[in-house]
This record gives C-alpha cells, sequence and structure tokens, in this order.
C-alpha cells in the first residue's frame, strides 16, 4: 500500500495548522511555502478537509484556515481517510464492501489482509496533530535543525 501525494501533503498541511494553533487563520500560501507544495493542489485538498469538518475557512484580508477541532481530537488516519479513501490492501475487507468476492467465504489469505488493515488502522488511529506538534516542539528544543518539517 502507498499513500498519494493526496495523503502525504494532507497531513503536512494539517499539522502546519497544528503547530500554527493560535496565531490565528493561517494563508493558504503560507502553509505551501513552508511545506513546499503547490497552493493549486494545496486548495483542493482543503476543500475536501474543509467539506468533512476538519478545518474552517475565514474570509477577507487576514484571513485563512484553522483546524475545526482540537489537534488531539484529528488523528493521522481521520486525514488520510479523507482524502485517500478507506485503508485497506484489498477491497474485501475495506470498511464499505462494494461487493463480495466469489471467494469471500472460504479465503483463507483473506486474514492476512484484515490483520494488515487493522494493524494499519491501529497505528494511524493512535497518532493524533497533538503528538506531531509535540513531537516537533520537542525536536525543536533538542536544537534538531529537522524538527519542524515532516516527511510523511
Amino acid at each position: 500500500m502507498k499513500l498519494s501525494t493526496k495523503g502525504r501533503y494532507g497531513v503536512r498541511a494539517m499539522f502546519d495548522l497544528a503547530l500554527n494553533q493560535g496565531n490565528g487563520p493561517i494563508p493558504l500560501r503560507s502553509i505551501a511555502e513552508r511545506q513546499k507544495i503547490s497552493e493549486h493542489y494545496l486548495e483542493q485538498l482543503i476543500a475536501h478537509l474543509r467539506k468533512e469538518g476538519m478545518v474552517n475557512s475565514v474570509r477577507g484580508a487576514h484571513g485563512g484556515y484553522l483546524l475545526a477541532k482540537e489537534a488531539e481530537e484529528i488523528t493521522i488516519g481521520d486525514i488520510i481517510r479523507i482524502l485517500e479513501g478507506p485503508i485497506a490492501p484489498t477491497d474485501c475487507i475495506a470498511d464499505e464492501v462494494k461487493e463480495e468476492c466469489e471467494n469471500s467465504a472460504d479465503c483463507v489469505v483473506k486474514m492476512i489482509w484484515k490483520k494488515m488493515k487493522d494493524s494499519i488502522d491501529e497505528v494511524l488511529d493512535s497518532i493524533t496533530l497533538e503528538d506531531l506538534r509535540q513531537e516537533a516542539i520537542n525536536a525543536k528544543q533538542k536544537g534538531d535543525q529537522h524538527g519542524y518539517m515532516y516527511h510523511i
């Protein structure tokens, strides 16, 4: 399973909002510059996140985006699922199974894909934006010059 730029850039943008929480609305241009993401592409990602209630927009000269929830309430899994869709290595174990495979009833390897999905869900749902924010703050305090940028 490989994440597309949607998921990776979306997490970076949300991390940036969490890191700058409390500084008022953050302009998209600022996020794009800090995270080295195309502003046009970022607009598309933020639109999905706003539609799903993860970010709020503020219009005007001093407008921008804010997290719609507290950073500790937003998991990386939430962001990835909004932007990428279900997290599953195969369709037969996706959260929203559209069609059952004809071999589903006696499929031995389905157990492998289910365990893999459950493990990925567990990891992604155990990490919040607040966890990333704290990690960045701790790295910066230790003098790690790469503590601010997260490459996902």
